[in-house]
């Protein structure tokens, strides 16, 4: 298999992904960088914009417009941290409540994707991504 052919795969399935991701959000005026951060947010915890930009693998302009979004919706705030300089990133009251319906909402989505692959490929491919996206994080920190 030629090289192109794989990254070319996987460009064009991340693609779709997030369109399909953006149609199942747009009810709720979402769309899939707020849903990655919020996600993010609700299943780490409450992390620096920098943290969050080296996990979502963000550039920091990006996010900081995700982020100015999501606090003039009202569902993430910032709050100084222990060292001053650096705000805190968390959901509010209101994204808590919220969170529920959309998270249902994307996993129906996520169901309905992967209702015709069997439990083992998507084991598989679970794992294969893992790991590869693993290696990818990993050779940036050696």
């Amino acid at each position: 298999m030629q090289t192109h052919e794989l990254f070319h795969t996987v460009h064009q399935l991340s693609r779709e992904l997030t369109k399909l991701v953006n149609e199942t959000l747009q009810p709720f005026g979402l769309y899939s960088a707020q849903w990655a951060v919020l996600f993010v947010l609700k299943t780490k915890g409450n992390m620096p914009q920098s943290s969050l930009c080296e996990y979502l693998a963000v550039e920091a302009p990006p996010m900081t417009r995700t982020i100015q979004r999501l606090v003039k919706q009202g569902y993430v705030q910032q709050t100084p941290g222990e060292d001053k300089r650096i705000k805190l990133i968390q959901l509010t009251e209101k994204a808590e409540q919220a969170y529920p319906e959309w998270e249902k909402a994307v996993l129906l989505m996520n169901n309905r994707l992967l209702e015709k692959v069997p439990q083992k490929h998507q084991a598989m491919m679970q794992s294969l991504l893992a790991e590869w996206l693993g290696r990818l994080k990993g050779d940036k920190h050696e």
